[in-house]
């Protein structure tokens, strides 16, 4: 399969590559300086591209099996991902081809109906990235023409090991008997990776946590 990650030089995005480089697939992975191509792993063809440009990721996901972003914008720049999923949705629908989407957590729904950004002890200074987040699934929920799958993680995703052990689910959070929903960033790539080769969630939102 031909792969293409956008924003494969961040934490989610290495292991991404990584594990997709492990299952034998072709991939580029695409950062925003050429200096960030030497952060890849060994085996990935480094390509340099803006996913803010409609223009510049047309030109990258051309002839491409599956394209997964897993950008994360900078503080104060949170709704630059609203953007960056407008942009590949259009290329994509342009292009053909697959988009799966790494999102974020804050949608998930708890079991009082409400959302993980909804509780009283969601933290203030991430409200930016969860409207954004917000608005990353309403595009992808309201486009046409466009094959794509929306992965929303644990609420809390952290480095670690890669068990291949974890639990899929919708729109709800996944947590454990403690009510703890957490992931290693190795198991998440197992988690897009087990995705991109067998769908499951096409054209729908779906999630993993231990």
């Amino acid at each position: 399969m031909r792969i293409t990650v956008f924003g494969a030089a961040g934490d989610a995005g290495r292991r991404i590559v990584a594990e997709g480089l492990a299952r034998g697939h072709q991939v580029d992975g695409v950062v925003r300086s050429a200096a960030r191509t030497a952060e890849l792993p060994a085996g990935a063809r480094g390509l340099v591209g803006d996913a803010l440009s409609y223009d510049s990721v047309l030109g990258l996901v051309a002839d491409r099996d599956l394209v997964i972003t897993a950008t994360r914008p900078a503080h104060g720049r949170e709704a630059e991902l609203v953007t960056v999923a407008e942009v590949m949705l259009a290329a994509l629908a342009a292009a053909g081809g697959r988009l799966l989407v790494v999102g974020g957590a804050a949608t998930l729904t708890l079991p009082d109906g409400g959302t993980v950004a909804d509780a009283p002890d969601f933290p203030a200074g991430w409200r930016p990235i969860a409207d954004a987040c917000a608005g990353q699934l309403a595009r992808c929920r309201a486009a046409t023409g466009v094959d794509w799958t929306y992965f929303s993680p644990a609420a809390a995703l952290s480095p670690g090991e890669r068990t291949g052990r974890h639990r899929l689910g919708g729109d709800a959070l996944v947590a454990d008997a403690d009510g703890v929903s957490a992931l290693s960033y190795e198991d998440m790539a197992v988690v897009l990776l087990d995705e991109a080769e067998q769908p499951r969630h096409r054209g729908r939102r779906f999630t993993a946590a231990y």
